[in-house]
């Protein structure tokens, strides 16, 4: 198959040029059958002759160039309609009537605060030439109208008010925040670029509008991703400030699977600049070693790495909730366990050659002993709990009982 991506150079082009480059190199197995052979890519800087004669052997087209911050308002209908005329003349031309998916905008509703949008006109305009189109030719025509996007490579300070809060964010910048209930619907970059890749299977997703309302139906004339997000402002700025804050605390939000939280910080990790990639952990040395915290959440616990040295016994406690995994990435150990009571010790060889986890179980006092005389032992720790110094529940107490006299 063969792919021309119009406004290849734009935020949404770049994401779905480089998803359809992985599926053609074979680095992306997970959209089944699909083999695209060529990607065509045209933006602004090509050549009409290069656009003529990608037009003439594409399998499938994805029409995402536009025009959304012109210098004058007459740029929007040139920019928007003006080229989607250029495009469908070059595909008649060929007598080409493969799929052609065209990338609009909600401000098309001309709904509420869209009402009097050139932007929004331009979009419609455009819509309905495509429409045409595909009654005239009898091509498979497909119009999305996009919300609010958001994902890696957005511009920031541009079109979009998440890359602009990420970038600023993340680069210690000033960001303003006019109204924090302002309702946003938001599309990530990786769900819109899932769904251009099912259409170009046959497996679109078909809708409706009820007013702003995206209402999905098979056989509706409209098109849609699936998967959107609604949130306010001031959630958006809320979240950024957690992840900003991150390398401080060391605590990870709630990021489930599929949610908007979990996309947002991708997003914005994107943004953060050379000297922010990288942060200094607060390494607790004595004479023993080392106890690094690396990670904590606020209900998945946390994780720490430990490194003993030659000959040194760490931990000699026991805690009555608190439980943990023990994780020798390095050297050569033993792990010991009593329950608190009892004189039975539970011994646990470990060693960096053979990774295993080991429980740190509740009740029972427990140590790690480095066997090595040369080198360090290395232990990877999780706690099912953050460490609350406030209620730490910890008690020393030995492993090994004192023989009574």
């Amino acid at each position: 198959m063969r792919i021309l991506v119009t406004g290849a150079k734009g935020f949404v082009g770049k994401n779905l040029c480089a998803q359809l480059k992985n599926i053609r190199d074979g680095k992306a197995r997970c959209y089944g059958e699909l083999v695209i052979d060529e990607v065509m890519e045209y933006d602004i800087d090509s050549t009409p002759e290069q656009l003529d004669g990608y037009c003439a052997k594409a399998d499938f087209v994805f029409n995402l160039a536009g025009v959304n911050r012109p210098k004058e308002q007459g740029e929007f209908m040139a920019g928007n309609f003006g080229f989607a005329s250029t495009l469908l003349d070059a595909l008649r031309k060929h007598g080409n009537r493969c799929p052609v998916m065209l990338s609009s905008s909600i401000q098309a509703t001309l709904i509420g605060r869209y009402g009097e949008s050139d932007y929004g006109k331009s979009k419609l305009a455009g819509e309905e030439l495509f429409f045409r189109y595909g009654e005239e030719t009898g091509a498979k025509v497909l119009v999305y109208r996009f919300p609010n996007l958001f994902g890696k490579w957005c511009r920031p300070n541009y079109n979009s008010a998440v890359a602009t809060f990420c970038h600023n964010i993340a680069n210690d910048l000033p960001i303003s925040v006019n109204d924090r209930s302002t309702a946003l619907e938001l599309l990530y970059i990786d769900d819109l670029v899932d769904e251009m890749i099912a259409a170009l299977t046959g497996n679109e997703h078909h809708c409706e509008f009820d007013g702003l309302k995206t209402v999905l139906k098979p056989e509706g004339r409209y098109c849609a991703v699936p998967i959107s997000h609604r949130a306010t402002l001031g959630e958006v700025v809320d979240l950024l400030q957690s992840f900003h804050s991150q390398p401080q605390t060391l605590l990870i939000p709630q990021i489930p699977t599929g949610s908007f939280a979990k996309k947002l910080y991708s997003t914005y990790l994107s943004y953060l600049p050379k000297e922010k990639a990288a942060f200094l952990l607060k390494m607790n040395i004595d004479q023993r070693g080392s106890f690094t915290e690396l990670l904590k959440t606020a209900d998945c616990g946390q994780v720490s790495v430990n490194i003993s040295k030659p000959g040194i016994t760490k931990g000699q406690h026991w805690h009555n909730s608190k439980w943990e995994f023990f994780i020798v990435v390095a050297g050569h150990g033993l792990i010991q366990q009593r329950k608190v009571g009892t004189d039975e010790v539970m011994e646990f060889e470990v060693s960096g050659e053979k990774i295993e986890a080991v429980h740190m179980l509740p009740g029972y006092t427990h140590n790690i002993i480095n066997l090595s005389d040369t080198e360090n032992l290395v232990t990877v720790m999780w706690a099912n709990e953050p460490f609350d110094p406030h209620r730490p529940d910890t008690y020393y107490e030995e492993v090994a009982l004192k023989e009574s006299k």
